[in-house]
């Protein structure tokens, strides 16, 4: 049976291909808040996220997915019990939107501005990862050496929100922000109703452990 991961990855993987060589196919996906706004196309808070630039970007999300994917699903079975599949599926899926409506509500009316990508989906799995192992080693370009997650975790956020400032590049930085705060709240509330284990006691207890 396939693993939630791997069904998305290959749901993403496929839609991209398509995605490559249509572009009305493209266009009918990608985000586009005026689209959203003036006709009502709420589905591309979703479709945006299952679809890439490039074989490049789409290679990049989905190999970083696929690394944190797996540990991150296999740590929510071990949390919810037979519900974290679905658990982390939602989580997944949910935070496509929530990664990207920040940008909406700043794009609304703007219609030069287009997103697509998995990558605000992709920040909330690595940040569920990171706060869930929090002292595992992180690789950070060009460092030749890896730091604990929970050191890189702000170092990345705090490099997005720069380049989100400066508006540098295509890539929506915003959205790994928002991302990243996403799959930090969704793991704390869903732990809250479904579960006895303690993500905030949890991160504490490894960080300072780290120290000792």
């Amino acid at each position: 049976m396939l693993s939630v991961t791997l069904i998305i990855l290959l749901a993403t993987c496929i839609l991209s291909f398509l995605a490559f060589s249509n572009d009305r196919f493209i266009n009918d996906l990608i985000f586009h808040p005026p689209s959203v706004v003036n006709n009502g196309q709420w589905y591309r808070f979703f479709s945006s996220g299952l679809i890439h630039a490039d074989f490049l970007h789409l290679a990049f999300n989905m190999y970083t997915f696929y690394m944190f994917g797996g540990i991150v699903e296999k740590a929510f079975l071990q949390i919810f019990g037979s519900s974290g599949a679905l658990i982390y599926a939602v989580m997944y899926l949910s935070a496509l939107p929530a990664s990207v409506t920040a940008s909406f509500q700043k794009h609304r009316d703007d219609y030069d501005y287009y997103c697509l990508g998995a990558s605000g989906a992709v920040s909330a799995v690595i940040f569920a990862g990171i706060f869930l192992y929090p002292t595992m080693g992180m690789g950070l370009f060009p460092l030749p050496f890896f730091i604990p997650a929970f050191i890189f975790g702000p170092i990345y956020l705090g490099i997005s929100a720069y380049l989100s400032k400066k508006s540098a590049g295509s890539i929506n930085h915003s959205a790994h922000i928002w991302g990243a705060i996403y799959g930090i709240v969704f793991l704390i509330v869903a732990c809250l109703f479904f579960s006895d284990f303690s993500p905030i006691s949890h991160f504490w207890r490894e960080v300072t452990g780290y120290f000792r």
